[in-house]
């Protein structure tokens, strides 16, 4: 059976599997995720009164929002092959019981050291979540249900700024509650729910579709058939060594287009609130207007992750909102107004997350099923760690310029790197295609 755009309709049991293994699924790993998102950048609303009380630099602040990254990046590989070791669900339970405890426990800091202190243990508690979650996305989804299915998790992380921005707007409102500050209240408030849902992960997840007991034999052994068969397919990335899989041109090159998304993420969530406050705003002021990007980038990306999968293609998918991100930081230098810098971070966030469903579906499909944990944690090991790189350059250039248009640019060369070497790196892989089948022999 087909639909009307030639596209083959899925059977009655294929949709019947699908639909309750996304209900299952894909729902909680998004609120997790929102929270787990929410305390890593909730340090950028906490700065609206923190920076002022500990007499932060912008230097100091980015160096110390960014250097979560190096820790992240160090033990996020590792964090992956526990995961495939000892199972997603005691694993991502583990990491989220940490991170809340010590997202809450930003309460203490009193200074540059111990800022610097809590933030590397923050990373170090977190390696691992979401590259984690997008390898058991990998255990529950065939391939053609990925960047959909990619997109509607990762909507947290847009959601995460959308709803959270207000958030943590109000609760710097609880300022002098029980002699604590509104930016401590607020670490405290938003740290607990990770703790909570580590302890639902031990009961709600299921590891693999052969553990689960919540879909009907017929459904299980189709899912489980239909996985089995993907994983023989030729992948870019064969079976090879942990260290050569961490080396592999694909991965490495993944790792920069990642970048390109991750990274300016990561700079522009942090410092954004900032940048908006700079006009004279409010805290809540600030809070709703940082919402409006976010706002409309969940629901892009949602649309843009389902047409990739609709038609099947992924690079110009990845590449094109690249370019988006780009031009529209680059515009910055040009537009000043409030009004135009709203229009600018609204182009800038869409184009960030927009491509994010059809690359990690493409990251997934490139790599085998023996390299897939060690090749997506490398791929957002190294995107991330380039987070702690446009953290820090958007803190040490507005701290010598004064000009935030001039702290993006780099933000801007980086997606235009990351839009140009999906494209590079996708005509290499079809040459190399090409080459191959004219050297079979025609019999």
């Amino acid at each position: 059976m087909t639909s009307n755009s030639g596209i083959p309709s899925p059977s009655v049991l294929e949709a019947k599997t699908m639909r309750r293994v996304a209900l299952r699924i894909v729902p909680f790993m998004m609120v997790c995720y929102f929270v787990s998102f929410l305390d890593r950048v909730n340090v950028g609303f906490a700065a609206l009164q923190m920076v002022k009380d500990l007499h932060l630099s912008p230097t100091v602040f980015g160096f110390g929002s960014g250097i979560f990254f190096v820790t992240y990046f160090i033990f996020e590989v590792p964090s992956n092959l526990f995961l495939q070791k000892i199972g997603a669900r005691r694993w991502i339970a583990r990491i989220m019981l940490t991170w809340g405890v010590l997202a809450a426990g930003m309460v203490f800091v009193t200074g540059p050291h111990s800022f610097y202190v809590m933030r590397l243990l923050l990373g170090t508690a977190e390696a691992g979540f979401f590259p984690g979650v997008i390898l058991y996305l990998t255990y529950w989804f065939p391939s053609e249900y990925r960047a959909r299915i990619v997109g509607l998790f990762t909507v947290a992380i847009p959601v995460s700024s959308f709803l959270g921005s207000p958030i943590s707007a109000a609760l710097l409102g609880m300022d002098g509650w029980f002699g604590l500050r509104g930016w401590q209240w607020m670490f405290i408030m938003e740290g607990f729910p990770a703790v909570l849902l580590g302890l639902a992960c031990l009961v709600l997840l299921t590891d693999r579709p052969s553990d689960a007991k919540w879909l009907r034999a017929d459904q299980r052994e189709w899912l489980m058939s239909r996985l089995s068969a993907e994983s023989k397919r030729p992948r870019p990335v064969g079976q090879i060594s942990v260290w050569k899989v961490l080396c592999n041109k694909h991965v490495l090159a993944l790792s920069v287009v990642l970048a390109g998304s991750t990274a300016v993420s990561s700079g522009l969530q942090i410092w954004q609130p900032q940048i908006i406050k700079s006009y004279g705003l409010t805290n809540m002021q600030t809070g709703l207007l940082n919402s409006i990007p976010f706002a409309l980038a969940s629901i892009i990306m949602i649309l843009w992750g389902k047409r990739s999968d609709q038609t099947g293609e992924r690079i110009w998918h990845t590449s094109l909102p690249l370019m988006l991100t780009a031009v529209s930081l680059a515009s910055a230098l040009l537009f000043h107004s409030l009004f135009s810098i709203i229009v600018i971070l609204c182009l800038a966030v869409i184009g960030i997350y927009a491509g994010k469903g059809p690359v990690w579906a493409l990251s997934a499909e490139w790599l085998s099923l023996g390299t897939a944990a060690a090749g997506l944690a490398q791929i957002n090991a190294i995107s991330n760690l380039a987070g702690f790189g446009t953290t820090y350059i958007l803190g040490f250039i507005k701290d010598r310029t004064g000009s935030y248009p001039l702290a993006v640019l780099p933000l801007a060369a980086l997606s235009m790197a990351g839009a140009l070497m999906i494209l590079w790196i996708a005509r290499s892989q079809a040459n190399r295609d090409a080459v191959t089948a004219d050297a079979i022999p025609v019999r």
